[in-house]
């Protein structure tokens, strides 16, 4: 069994900073991509950012230059560091990895894609 668990969200007024972190636990054999995305309400849920094993980067278009997507392999934890919010980052974030669990006698399982609980981001003007 495998869970990922957001933590960071919040209420912060327009122009101010939130960190999200989510961390993987369970039978893990490896984690490859992570990432976050958001829905806001009435809306379809979008990509924020993703970042590769590799620690390559992708970010939409409205975020680019505002948030900051990074990893910590050792901690299977992924956070992102959002700047100069607006009231339309607000969202509920959900964290989402592709991971592979340990299977009997610890080989690995195929890949799995699985998603966290969800964070409520809020930004007032």
């Amino acid at each position: 069994q495998v869970h990922l668990v957001e933590s960071g969200g919040g209420l912060v007024q327009a122009g101010g900073s939130l960190r999200l972190s989510c961390a993987a636990s369970g039978s893990i054999f490896s984690v490859n991509a992570m990432g976050w995305y958001r829905q806001a309400p009435g809306k379809q849920r979008e990509l924020v950012a993703g970042i590769t094993s590799s620690d390559s980067t992708n970010y939409a278009d409205s975020v680019k230059g505002r948030f900051t997507i990074s990893r910590d392999g050792a901690k299977k934890m992924v956070y992102m560091q959002m700047n100069s919010l607006k009231p339309e980052d607000t969202a509920v974030y959900y964290c989402n990895a592709d991971i592979r669990e340990r299977g009997t006698y610890g080989f690995p399982r195929s890949l799995s894609n699985y998603w966290g609980q969800g964070t409520q981001v809020t930004v007032s003007s």
